[in-house]
């Protein structure tokens, strides 16, 4: 049996499949996940247990102080991740506290992250299915995307790409995240939070 200290930790990226939605808001839990995968040597490969893809693989300096991670990314639609997320956690044995969701924030300035253990979903559908499927005490990775201007709909401006301007600093807002992610992994929510909530 896994205890808490040796089990894996489950980091899930939210969004939704396929190229016409690659580089949309919502997508940026995708966006952070695939440069996770990319720093643990990994490429993303169909889960046998679950709608999604996953990455098998060790996050921090390598040594004792290493975790090991299963990276995933929902296959199903994002109002539907619970599923894949519940599967993959029950098949990898995850307790609940070393589950992370990586998601789009719209009550967060651009670019800005928050982190944090448990809580409610804030209208995000992503979190509202995996809240549904096991509760809400799982880690989050919240990545802002400020609000919609003037009376966009909220629908419409998280399913559109970044700005050319946005698109300018997304490379480093996204490998800021990943390095938040492998913070909280590693180091433990306080000191990921006193170093990455902005």
């Amino acid at each position: 049996m896994t205890t808490d200290a040796t089990a894996p930790w489950l980091i899930v990226g939210l969004g939704n499949p396929g190229p016409g939605y690659a580089a949309n808001r919502h997508n940026v839990g995708f966006m952070v996940a695939d440069l996770l995968a990319d720093r643990i040597g990994g490429s993303f490969k169909r889960a046998q247990k679950a709608q999604a893809q996953i990455v098998e693989g060790r996050l921090g300096v390598p040594g004792p102080g290493s975790r090991r991670v299963v990276l995933a990314k929902p296959m199903s639609y994002m109002n539907l991740s619970g599923g894949p997320v519940t599967s993959l956690r029950d098949f990898y044995k995850i307790p609940l506290d070393h589950v992370v969701a990586i998601h789009d924030e719209l009550d967060i300035d651009y670019g800005v992250l928050r982190l944090k253990l448990g809580g409610g979903d804030n209208g995000h559908n992503g979190l509202k299915s995996i809240t549904k499927s096991m509760g809400p005490d799982y880690h989050r990775v919240r990545f802002g995307i400020g609000r919609p201007p003037g009376r966009q709909p909220v629908a419409d401006f998280v399913l559109k790409d970044f700005s050319a301007t946005e698109r300018k600093e997304l490379d480093y807002f996204v490998d800021r995240a990943a390095d938040a992610v492998e913070s909280l992994v590693t180091e433990g929510l306080e000191r990921a939070q006193s170093a990455y909530n902005s």
